[in-house]
């Protein structure tokens, strides 16, 4: 069994997309609308076959996400080795990416960072 896909709603569709695809090299489908309803979605691959599927639709509620609260807390991506951590750390931090922790080696053994990016949502980024 695996997971097949982890889906996310955004308020700005565009922006998730082009921050997915320029940080972590997704590559995006043409995307759906249903007319109807307004929905509308991209399934973003990466090169590990993962997906993730970004939504919109009208009338979202958007309530205040804080680092410490039930349900996903956050999505995380292997970027290979340590220093690819740090790099992507930093462009992150420089393009004005708030990094919340790290980069660091957890109690667990895994070198990390997290940044919040995308509408509160945090991202982790280890080996």
């Amino acid at each position: 069994m695996k997971i097949e896909h982890v889906a996310m709603y955004f308020n700005d569709l565009e922006a998730a997309r082009n921050f997915f695809m320029k940080y972590f090299g997704a590559s995006s489908n043409n995307g759906y609308h249903n007319t109807k309803t307004d929905f509308r979605s991209y399934f973003l691959s990466f090169d590990d076959g993962a997906r993730l599927e970004i939504m919109n639709k009208p009338n979202m509620e958007d309530p205040q996400k804080t680092l410490n609260r039930t349900g996903l807390i956050h999505i995380a991506f292997s970027v290979g080795s340590k220093e690819k951590v740090d790099e992507l750390t930093a462009e992150l931090k420089s393009d004005g990416y708030e990094v919340v922790s790290g980069p660091r080696t957890t109690g667990d053994g895994y070198y990390e960072s997290c940044v919040v990016a995308l509408e509160e949502n945090q991202i982790e980024i280890t080996i």
